[in-house]
């Protein structure tokens, strides 16, 4: 059941990323266009994935407002290698599509590595005791 929520889980917050860099990509068609969207977009699907995660895959229910910075920074530090990897396969996909539609076909292929590799950082080293 988990693996299915999760997959669910990961499955909005990728929507919620990927719709954020079309909107930006819509707003802004300057230079630092890709990059400024792909930002927006991880962001848009962190703050998502944590929400989602915190409370409905790792059972977590503790509250204050330092216990959520600390996880949170926590589950933001995971997500470096994570997108990192994201990145790259959506970059990579960019580069290679002539016609630069595949960019996001690479960031959901990037998006499915990274969430998978994400599960475990995160039931490892930010709701460690919750799990």
């Amino acid at each position: 059941m988990i693996a299915v929520r999760y997959s669910v889980f990961a499955a909005v917050a990728t929507i919620a990323n990927l719709a954020s860099q079309w909107v930006a990509l819509q707003l802004y068609s300057g230079p630092w266009a890709l990059p400024t969207a792909m930002a927006l977009g991880t962001a848009a699907g962190l703050a998502t994935k944590y929400v989602l995660d915190k409370r409905w895959i790792f059972n977590d229910v503790s509250s204050g407002l330092w216990t959520h910075t600390r996880k949170f920074s926590l589950y933001t530090l995971m997500g470096v290698m994570t997108t990192a990897i994201f990145w790259g396969t959506e970059l990579l996909f960019d580069a290679l599509s002539p016609d630069r539609r595949m960019r996001f076909v690479g960031g959901a292929i990037g998006l499915a590595i990274g969430y998978t590799l994400k599960y475990w950082l995160d039931g490892r080293f930010v709701f460690e005791r919750a799990a």
